[in-house]
């Protein structure tokens, strides 16, 4: 018996589609614009973009959950706790 290696192909988008809703799967393709020297994009840029939550992508960067550089929650790993 022979199975198909490819089940179907799709468009990818902003998230990517996964079989379990519980899954988060993204590809990150952010052209940021040059550092200050807090390494974040300078102050005029930011503005009007929502803080914290900045996923729309406009002018082809996100902050993410950043609110001064572009950044993630940090998360604790087995390898990092006491």
């Amino acid at each position: 018996m022979t199975a198909e290696a490819i089940l179907r192909i799709k468009p990818l988008g902003f998230p990517w589609q996964t079989l379990d809703p519980f899954l988060f799967c993204v590809h990150h393709d952010d052209r940021y614009p040059a550092g200050n020297q807090g390494m974040g994009p300078a102050a005029e840029l930011l503005a009007g973009r929502d803080m914290g939550q900045d996923f729309e992508g406009r002018d082809g960067w996100r902050m993410y959950h950043g609110d001064t550089i572009p950044a993630f929650p940090s998360t604790r790993t087995a390898a990092s706790r006491p």
